[in-house]
Parts: C-alpha cells; structure tokens; sequence
C-alpha cells in the first residue's frame, strides 16, 4: 500500500522560477536597473507583485537573482576563458565570448552590467556597487590568470597582470556596448580578431614606466 506524499505547507506557486527569473534578468539587461519598473518585471515574468516578493524579495533582490543568472548563463564564458591553458588563448576565450554574449538571438544586445550601471540616482546606488564589485572580481580573475602565464614562462617577464587583465576588459566593455549600439557580430568579432593580432601588448609592471603598444610611457 502506497503511503500518500506530504503536501509542503502553503499554496503551491502556479509558475516556473527559473523561467520567471530568467525574464526579470532580461527586462534589467534592456533596462537597466532602475528603469526596469515593478510592472514591467510582474509582466514580463507573468506573475503578480506578491507572487515576485514571495517568491524573489523585493526589486533589489531580485536583480541579484537575475545577475548570479547571468554570470552563470550569458557571462559564463569568463570562466571558461580563465580555463584556456595559455594567456593567449585565454583573450581569445574572453574576446569572443563578450562578443558571441552581446549579440545573442533573443536577447538584449550589449551587457547587462554595463546597462544597469548607466545614469541613476540614489535608489540605484547600491546596485551600481555591487556591479562595480562583480567587475572587480572578473578583472582579479584575469589578472591571477595572467599572473600564472607570466610565471609559467607563458608571458613575457615583466608583464604587469592587473595591467593586461584591465586592458582585456576595457576591449571587452568596448565590445558590450558597440552591441547596445547596433554594430553587427561580424563586424565586433573582426575588431577581437585585430586586437588578438597583436598579442601580447606591451603592458610593463608599474616601477620602470608603464610602456603600451605604441611604445609610449604613462606619463601620468
């Protein structure tokens, strides 16, 4: 004889989370933080305000729930660069990936990082943090990495990490937000391709002059 199955405590939600969040992460991508409006997210999602505070919290922790979505969806691939078993095919990794993540079928063009830190006032000042701390966290991710080609003998001796890690970023924002501007993959995949050309730039360690690939110094 079958026992019957406990039934959880409460009305059962009559939606899918993962759907759900996966809404709400782009409505924030193609609005950015604060112009993603409650009701814009409650439609997109198909639910109702209280079924998105029980099942979320409220605005702030729900685009929480959609940004770990998108680090592990649509940005995962700066992870999987910092896998790659040299330096260049870590940029390579990286490059491509920001460009294939900006111009997805289906989804807003650009990032959604960058989207969401654009212009705001106070209400979205926390957020601007915490987004501003994710990209902290993917530029250290790069930098160890480059840190470990310049002691495998990978990079050249006297290569600065954090240096290359930052210009590494800085071509892959530049791509993002070309995307949010209309430029086409193909087009965004040959500038990738041309910076990858030049591989490795010289970025020198701060102490002798920070030396860049014109062969100017910092003089700043």
């Amino acid at each position: 004889m079958n026992t019957p199955r406990s039934t959880p405590p409460g009305r059962p939600r009559g939606f899918d989370v993962d759907e759900a969040l996966d809404s709400a992460m782009r409505v924030f991508w193609q609005n950015g933080y604060e112009g993603a409006s409650l009701p814009d997210l409650t439609d997109a999602m198909g639910i109702s305000r209280t079924s998105m505070y029980a099942a979320f919290g409220n605005k702030e922790d729900l685009f929480r729930k959609a940004l770990a979505r998108y680090a592990e969806g649509p940005a995962s691939y700066g992870v999987e660069a910092v896998a790659e078993p040299t330096a260049l095919e870590v940029a390579t990794s990286f490059l491509h990936g920001a460009v294939r993540s900006s111009t997805l079928p289906d989804y807003p063009s650009g990032c959604l990082s960058l989207r969401a830190s654009l212009l705001g006032g106070e209400s979205g000042q926390a957020i601007r943090e915490l987004l501003a701390s994710w990209r902290d966290e993917n530029e250290t991710m790069l930098s160890d990495r480059f840190q470990k080609s310049v002691d495998d003998g990978d990079l050249p001796t006297g290569t600065d990490p954090r240096l290359l890690a930052r210009y590494v970023m800085t071509i892959g924002n530049g791509l993002a937000i070309q995307a949010a501007g209309g430029a086409r993959r193909t087009d965004l995949q040959v500038i990738a391709d041309a910076v990858l050309h030049s591989w490795p730039p010289l970025l020198s360690r701060a102490g002798d002059g920070r030396r860049f690939p014109n062969g100017d110094r910092d003089r700043g």
